[in-house]
């Protein structure tokens, strides 16, 4: 017997033509009355056993059998029977000269979609892994094809790695049977095989056109018409974009925010819409709780100390779990070269960044580091165009279906940085809508702002969206809640000024400006709330009240100092920039708005920079219309 590779399928070169299954056939692409070719792989008294493909196999009888043979044989055989329990029986077919042509499964790929459909049933998906974990029992790759990410459970032995060759980035072919386990499905994998060459290339190449049509934003109209804001849409429509085809990647996402109301009310809608975006994909129930963390930053910019905690836990997960490294959202925070160490350190790691913030920017520090940066003042805007407010139309961006419970969100975030923006008043009617008054929304920001400190370094999921009223089906607990967290926080901010309004010191600035001081590590109540930030913006916020005047207020501790301003314009980035270069020694760093921000500096040299401080707000220009947050011209 010899035989001949086969050139194009069909040649007709004089030779009989015997069919060679590729691994991933199964019976379906057996036919009937067609020689294929078989290897021995067991012998019995009753015959022999032999192997088409990984999944297709059947007995020869001894009946229909003439010679002897081996395990490892080659046969050429044809399909005699199928029984009811699908066993299949074939029979030897006699031919001398042949040419080989291979059979490759014609894959009509199976997604998320079409799984339940096929429980129980063998079907055939090829894509890319995601994901391998190991479990005390089978080994769990994840799969990415065109329609989603599908867990399949491969078993070698317990605890033992099935398929080890086989690693996350491979494109692989698996066969095997969709079945329901603990609320999820998952493909019991009869075979798994990773693709080589040109067929590795094809379906990458098909993989990629399927995530890029998936991963397209959503084109949904904005809550307002805003001109200002539409400068900022396609910037947000690439951040969209770029967080969906992270989901379909199967990566994980960690979303770093300030820990304030205008923080929250960006980063909650944003984390419910990747939430039920990734559930959409995945059919591991369990995925939106692995894939997406919220984690709130006390300090204005990315420190060294939750840096490196986030790579710890990534590279752990890596190890432990099989996961990707993940994308790290930062979220109204993250421009200033201050955000510079910690994103070198997760550079090391190949790790994306993707920034979202409406603090005054240093592009030239950040941008070579970020994978997107969306900022209103890249666009000759400014932070009164709150990150809360990005981050709604971001998150319907992402999941549009998210639209009608964000409908009162911007305004909760415009109230929270006391945004003056003219559009506030747009905002205020479209929360009115919902049965939000103003008086209300207050309440939400006051009590966000007192959960806020008291959570610390959780996130406080359910707390937080029971607060903000965001995928939480409870109105009396979430009316019951705001405000007696609003009315504590409103009598903690009442006893915390009656301790410290003794102690203002007042002076009248050349300018015209009022200038207020306060030494918060002295004179405020310590490690409750408010914190020194907070009680410096109350004081500062009942000082504009009596006096009508341009207000600067510092709010100052052993090596920081809080500032607000109304009526004047500080630009404090710049300041702080100037400071560093003329209090030598002092250890100077800080930013934030124009008019809000923070200052820090080494402990000796307090005094000085204190009073270099002072003189730039004696020459600092005063513009009244600048309060707090002047309205944005359109």
């Amino acid at each position: 017997m010899t035989r001949e590779s086969a050139g194009e399928p069909g040649a007709d070169d004089g030779d009989s033509v015997v069919y060679d299954l590729a691994a991933e056939c199964t019976a379906e692409d057996v036919e009937r009355n067609r020689p294929y070719l078989a290897e021995i792989n067991g012998i019995v008294d009753y015959g022999v056993f032999v192997d088409l493909s990984e999944s297709v196999s059947g007995l020869v009888h001894e009946s229909v059998l003439e010679g002897t043979f081996a395990v490892g044989d080659e046969l050429v055989v044809e399909l005699e029977s199928v029984r009811d329990n699908g066993d299949m029986a074939f029979e030897p077919v006699d031919i001398e000269e042949y040419t080989l042509e291979n059979v490759g499964h014609d894959y009509a790929l199976t997604g998320t979609d079409r799984l339940k459909a096929n429980i129980g049933d063998q079907i055939h998906l090829e894509g890319k892994v995601v994901q391998v974990k190991q479990t005390a029992g089978p080994t769990i790759f994840h799969v990415a094809d065109e329609y989603g990410v599908v867990p399949c459970a491969a078993f070698e032995e317990a605890g033992v790695r099935a398929y080890p060759a086989t690693e996350v980035g491979d494109v692989v072919r698996v066969t095997g049977t969709p079945e329901r386990r603990e609320g999820s499905i998952q493909i019991e994998v009869d075979g798994l095989s990773k693709l080589e060459d040109e067929d590795a290339d094809e379906a990458r190449d098909r993989l990629e056109d399927a995530l890029e049509e998936r991963a397209e934003p959503h084109d949904v109209e904005p809550l307002i018409d805003w001109p200002a804001f539409e400068k900022l849409r396609p910037n947000l429509r690439e951040v969209a974009k770029l967080l969906r085809r992270t989901v379909l990647e199967g990566r994980p996402i960690r979303v770093r925010h300030h820990a304030d109301g205008d923080g929250m009310c960006a980063a909650v809608p944003v984390q419910i819409a990747l939430e039920r975006f990734i559930a959409d994909v995945h059919e591991d129930e369990n995925a939106p709780r692995h894939l997406i963390k919220r984690l709130p930053a006390k300090a204005p910019f990315y420190e060294m100390e939750d840096a490196t905690r986030d790579l710890n836990f990534a590279l752990e997960d890596c190890e432990k779990h099989g996961q990707q490294l993940p994308l790290l959202l930062m979220l109204d925070n993250g421009s200033t070269a201050e955000d510079v160490p910690a994103y070198e350190t997760l550079a090391h790691y190949d790790i994306p960044i993707a920034v979202v913030d409406h603090h005054h920017p240093d592009p030239d520090a950040v941008e070579d580091l970020l994978d997107a940066h969306v900022n209103p003042y890249l666009h000759d805007e400014d932070y009164r165009i709150t990150t809360g407010m990005l981050c709604v139309e971001l998150a319907r961006m992402i999941y549009p279906d998210l639209g009608d419970e964000l409908r009162h969100v911007p305004a909760v975030a415009g109230l929270s940085d006391r945004s003056k923006a003219d559009a506030m008043t747009d905002y205020l009617e479209l929360a009115a809508e919902e049965g939000y008054d103003e008086d209300r929304l207050q309440d939400v920001s006051e009590a966000l702002d007192y959960a806020a400190f008291w959570l610390r370094y959780n996130s406080g999921d359910q707390l937080i969206q029971d607060l903000l009223q965001i995928d939480s089906a409870d109105e009396d607990r979430h009316r019951e809640l705001v405000e007696f967290f609003a009315d504590r926080a409103r009598e903690e901010v009442d006893e915390q000024l009656d301790a410290a309004m003794p102690h203002l010191e007042h002076e009248d600035l050349d300018n015209g400006a009022h200038l207020y001081r306060i030494d918060v590590e002295n004179y405020a109540h310590r490690f409750t709330y408010p914190a020194p930030g907070k009680t410096t913006g109350e004081i500062h916020d009942r000082k504009i009240e009596e006096t009508g005047d341009p207000v600067i207020t510092v709010g100052y501790g052993p090596d920081f100092a809080v500032l607000r301003s109304d009526g004047v314009r500080l630009d404090i980035p710049n300041m702080v920039s100037e400071l560093e270069e003329e209090v030598p020694g002092g250890g100077v760093s800080g930013g934030g708005h124009l008019v809000v921000g923070s200052i820090k500096f080494v402990k000796g040299k307090r005094e000085d920079v204190i009073d270099a401080l002072v003189e730039k707000m004696e020459d600092a220009e005063i513009d009244e219309a600048l309060s707090s947050a002047a309205p944005i011209d359109d």
